[in-house]
């Protein structure tokens, strides 16, 4: 099979070249990275530890039916971002506004954090919280397009994996410092309207950070004006694009598929995390927060280092090493689940050992493949191929509990633990599709 690519008639490109020629200083390089920091916020603190569990908390209304909603919320979320992320990584490609774009998503994610101050603790604000959330991220996800896509400005074959281990790792760090600001000034158990005003903290904090990214990267104008194709014309060159990569690079849409799946099993875990701390692991807000910080160094630290391995094996075996310890980690939590917190603090952490790594090398992966000229777009099919499939760890989720409620005939006793279930499942269908799916082929040393 053919390792190059086509890009336009009579000419070839070949995988990764985007990435041969970019020798970036280190300032560039942080400040790329930085911005992994600054939008940690949504992540972390807003969909994981603090507001994801505040939203499906007794505040709402009943947990097991909120968390079954709110599964199905994010599911169509998903839907949304599968349509629109390849043409607009696209259009970042065609028109050269790559940072432009990233700047207005970044503005935009940042006034969203802040909003959700509105969601008051009541049942009548869960759908207004929902949306909030959902729009969020649909945001997010379009923002992270062009952001992985900025990669080829800053790394080069030889030292991506490190690179996306870095920003990977300060986001994570990013996490576990706006958690700790957040107790410093709110205190460690602090009621609805302390959360409601730690997301007025979220959205400064993703202002303030992402600005040397915008200072240290520019717009790349393409050297032809692009031609005006409009919104059909766009996803008709998105066929024609998945078509040359299925004819000349097809491992690469394979692993494009392999990903989608693996990584929304990969998102199940933290959107899902804390809310099983808190609704089947008795956790109070102040412990949940306090895993939250613990979680987030050993994620951090993690990534970093599994990065630099990513150089010397490859990103398949960082990635297929990461999945099975999961899937492992994830059915001793729910067959020991009687042990209590003890069982939940000891393989969660583990669990967050593996998450930041299998994330990372997959972006390595895919920048060592990616031609010259079509990062947008390639990353585009990224967030597509990975949101088509997005209700897969939502759905999981919520089949799963639900299955445990019909099983135990609507007992009293919470069966929210069953969650996890459905969240292994997926992590071990994107495991068993990676298999046959080759390593890009390792870069020389540079």
């Amino acid at each position: 099979m053919s390792n190059t690519i086509e890009n336009q008639p009579g000419t070839t490109v070949i995988p990764g070249e985007a990435l041969r020629s970019t020798r970036a200083s280190k300032g560039k390089v942080f400040s790329w990275a930085l911005w992994d920091w600054a939008t940690q916020p949504f992540a972390t603190v807003i969909t994981t530890f603090v507001f994801g569990v505040y939203l499906t908390s007794s505040y709402f209304g009943d947990t097991d039916q909120l968390s079954i909603d709110y599964g199905w919320a994010m599911a169509g979320v998903g839907i949304i971002i599968a349509l629109l992320a390849p043409v607009l990584g696209q259009g970042s490609d065609r028109t050269g506004h790559r940072m432009r774009n990233l700047l207005i998503t970044t503005m935009l994610l940042a006034v969203i954090s802040a909003s959700l101050y509105f969601v008051m603790p009541s049942p009548s604000y869960f759908w207004l919280g929902v949306a909030l959330l959902g729009l969020g991220n649909v945001v997010a996800e379009i923002a992270n397009v062009n952001y992985y896509a900025a990669i080829d400005q800053v790394s080069t074959p030889a030292n991506v994996g490190r690179v996306s281990g870095l920003g990977w790792g300060l986001g994570y760090l990013g996490g576990i410092s706006i958690l700790l600001l957040i107790v410093a000034v709110l205190g460690m158990d602090f009621p609805p309207e302390d959360i409601r005003f730690a997301m007025l903290m979220c959205g400064a904090w993703t202002l303030i950070f992402s600005v040397p990214i915008f200072l240290a990267l520019k717009d790349r104008r393409p050297d032809v004006a692009p031609e005006k194709i409009g919104v059909i014309g766009a996803y008709r060159e998105l066929g024609r694009s998945i078509m040359r990569v299925w004819r000349t690079a097809r491992h690469t849409l394979y692993f494009l598929i392999a990903s989608a799946v693996f990584r929304d099993g990969l998102s199940g875990v933290f959107t899902y995390g804390a809310i099983l701390a808190a609704g089947t692991f008795g956790f109070s807000g102040g412990e949940v927060i306090i895993f939250g910080i613990v979680a987030n160094v050993t994620a951090g630290v993690s990534t970093m280092l599994f990065g630099m391995l990513d150089d010397k094996v490859g990103p398949k075996r960082v990635i297929m090493f990461s999945l099975v310890s999961m899937v492992v980690l994830g059915l001793a939590i729910f067959f020991f689940h009687d042990m209590g917190k003890i069982i939940f603090w000891v393989c969660g952490l583990l669990l967050t050992l593996f998450v930041g790594p299998a994330q990372s090398a997959s972006r390595s992966y895919l920048a060592r493949m990616i031609p010259e000229g079509q990062s947008g777009e390639i990353f585009g099919l990224y967030a597509t191929t990975g949101r088509a499939v997005s209700f897969l760890s939502s759905i999981g989720w919520a089949v799963s509990i639900g299955i445990a409620v019909a099983l135990t005939g609507g007992s009293d006793e919470s069966v929210q633990y069953a969650g996890i279930l459905g969240i292994v499942v997926v992590l071990l269908i994107g495991l068993i599709v990676l298999i046959p799916v080759k390593d890009p082929t390792r870069a020389r040393t540079v």
